[in-house]
């Protein structure tokens, strides 16, 4: 069972003020909805309506968990919610934005855990073994008194600060320790962990990495701070913790209203989400000799470029893939997303192109589902387009092999 400080809903639902959800959850939201130009929700009188945002949100010691979902009329139970947050998990974990194995794979699939404690407990993981590997030193320049004269002599600062300490010179020289900005950064996100696992069987476990972690300067850290960081051999290991660190860093919002309430927003887009799980799940499974790749952009007009989402080559063809995070199997495609299709297929001189789905049926695809453009007059146009529609699960399990049935559908085996 989910926690008593927990709440799960759907993407594109309304969260009312009532019961855990109350008046100050509501205005600290507000707040940090604003922090990020109102993309994640809409503010209505009195609640909230979620956008295509997933993930989770902690505010003032409420989690709630924002979970994916294509069918609106699916029955919001439990065990609809446990199969959505698998789904949003295993998505997460494909295109490395989450690394469940961290956490044990059997607790995650009893819903014993929550998504928030899945990165805390994946970031003090990479600590601790940052610390077990051994934590390394850097040179760094410090201005002090020091009672032998090295480095810089600071004048100014030696004649206001040592008129009756001749002993002392006050200089700028270098430092080797651990006190270094690497490791300032990571004692940040230390510190963001420990106040948002109060109460939590983290707690004890992130207090017991503080205490094996050395003693550092507390600094401001914004995303300029991550520009900063030294990338060399020495600093390798800590490549994916530095990286959580920055997710929890940047999305933390103490005191954003004009209470006391701290928040962290861990959000994904589902529409990139989508886009970027459907392409590690189609390398995944490309046999030797067939390339796909992603985010490849084309002059259009001026300095206007377009892009699809994903292109595959076999030998000389070339097919296109547009992945759009809405169900329409009750719908045609907007003209819209026909015409970019059509664009796309005359850049890339491409055969076929589909407009890819997630459904709640997997749509059994051959070549008579791809529909020929009709021609325009004097110009012949022999290349086709195919509503591609897929499940993301296989009997209430998520599906495995989506890449391989994907690619099925060019004649890719």
């Amino acid at each position: 069972m989910l926690k008593d400080n927990t709440i799960q809903v759907f993407e594109h639902t309304f969260l009312p003020i009532e019961g855990k959800f109350e008046q100050r959850h509501f205005v600290a939201l507000s707040k940090l909805n604003a922090l990020h130009q109102y993309q994640y929700f809409d503010l209505k009188h009195n609640g909230i309506l979620f956008k295509q945002f997933v993930g989770v949100i902690q505010v003032d010691g409420l989690n709630i968990e924002i979970l994916p979902k294509i069918d609106k009329y699916e029955t919001e139970n439990e065990i609809v919610k446990q199969k959505w947050q698998r789904a949003l998990i295993e998505m997460l974990r494909v295109t490395r934005k989450l690394k469940v194995q961290q956490v044990g794979e059997a607790n995650v699939r009893k819903q014993q855990i929550h998504l928030l404690d899945i990165y805390f407990e994946w970031f003090l993981n990479e600590v601790q073994t940052l610390i077990h590997q051994g934590l390394i030193k850097q040179y760094y320049k410090e201005t002090s008194n020091v009672k032998a004269l090295k480095g810089k002599l600071e004048f100014a600062g030696h004649i206001s600060k040592n008129l009756v300490h001749k002993e002392r010179f006050y200089t700028t020289h270098q430092v080797y320790d651990k006190d270094h900005l690497v490791h300032q950064v990571l004692d940040k996100a230390l510190t963001i962990v420990e106040k948002c696992t109060k109460g939590n069987y983290l707690y004890s476990k992130c207090k017991t990495v503080q205490l094996d972690f050395p003693e550092v300067k507390t600094i401001n850290v914004n995303e300029a701070t991550f520009t900063k960081l030294p990338k060399n051999r020495k600093t390798a290991p800590y490549e994916t913790a530095l990286a959580i660190a920055r997710l929890i860093i940047l999305n933390y919002a103490p005191n954003v209203s004009s209470g006391n309430e701290r928040m962290l927003a861990l959000l994904f887009d589902m529409n990139s989400l989508w886009e970027e799980y459907i392409l590690v799940k189609l390398n995944e499974a490309a046999p030797d000799g067939i390339s796909i790749y992603g985010q490849e952009s084309k002059t259009f007009w001026k300095n206007i470029s377009i892009r699809p989402d994903i292109v595959i080559e076999k030998g000389g063809d070339k097919f296109i893939i547009d992945t759009k995070w809405k169900n329409i199997d009750y719908s045609e495609p907007s003209t819209h997303d026909l015409r970019q299709m059509y664009v796309y297929n005359d850049y890339w001189d491409s055969k076929k192109a589909m407009l890819l789905y997630p459904s709640n049926k997997t749509l059994e695809i051959n070549d008579d589902h791809f529909i020929s453009f009709e021609s325009i007059p004097n110009k012949i146009s022999n290349h086709k387009c195919c509503l591609g529609k897929i499940s993301i699960f296989d009997d209430e399990v998520v599906d495995e092999k989506i890449g391989v049935k994907i690619l099925k559908w060019f004649d890719i085996e």
